[in-house]
């Protein structure tokens, strides 16, 4: 399992009236944390632009818990589960409150798609050289 964490502080423009985080801001927050966890590996969205791959979002799921505010320092754990076998990426989220309460949860699935015929296609080589060492095999038979 692949497991990054990411910092945000809480803008003011990420508010409502309510002093509460605008709902819409967590996709915003999670993509930030989707993209420094591939930087983290040594890799960047762009890298993988530059291999003629995209990443379209095709699913999106939040659960919101509890709230955040203005000021507030969030963490932003990237959770990788299981190594993709195709065309599909599965991300989840978990966002804490700096008392290290969960408040906000996601799941993101993404598409590798070739980015010249807009084909669905593989996870690239490099992506996968850079996972795997997180995903051990583990060998059930014998």
């Amino acid at each position: 399992m692949f497991t990054s964490e990411h910092h945000i502080r809480v803008r003011y423009a990420e508010t409502d009236q309510m002093d509460v985080v605008y709902h819409g801001n967590y996709a915003q927050f999670f993509e930030v944390a989707r993209a420094e966890a591939i930087r983290g590996l040594g890799l960047t969205y762009k890298n993988l632009e530059e291999l003629g791959v995209i990443m379209p979002v095709v699913e999106l799921q939040m659960r919101f818990l509890r709230p955040a505010h203005y000021d507030d320092l969030l963490t932003i754990r990237t959770i990788l589960r299981d190594l993709p076998e195709d065309h599909r990426i599965e991300f989840h989220h978990e966002v804490h409150n700096e008392e290290g309460r969960m408040i906000t949860t996601g799941r993101i699935v993404l598409y590798f798609m070739d980015s010249a015929s807009q084909s669905k296609c593989l996870m690239p080589d490099i992506l996968r050289q850079k996972l795997q060492p997180f995903f051990p095999i583990t060998n059930s038979g014998s």
